[in-house]
């Protein structure tokens, strides 16, 4: 099984998102700006999906 290479960068940028995500997150609730904190779990949430359909159609090739 020969991965592609955009799909790992595509990966990895969905996994630097998702830090950056969750962090701003945090970071938005300890200064009480809660509708940025839900703005960014919902964002995060959205990205999981995102990887998963990444991973299959990898994982498919070939």
């Amino acid at each position: 099984m020969k991965r592609s290479y955009v799909g790992v960068i595509l990966l990895c940028i969905i996994l630097f998102l998702c830090i950056v995500f969750t962090q701003k997150a945090v970071n938005a609730y300890y200064f009480d700006h809660y509708r940025s904190v839900i703005i960014y779990s919902v964002l995060n949430m959205l990205l999981f999906p995102t990887a998963i359909m990444i991973y299959r159609r990898e994982r498919d090739v070939e």
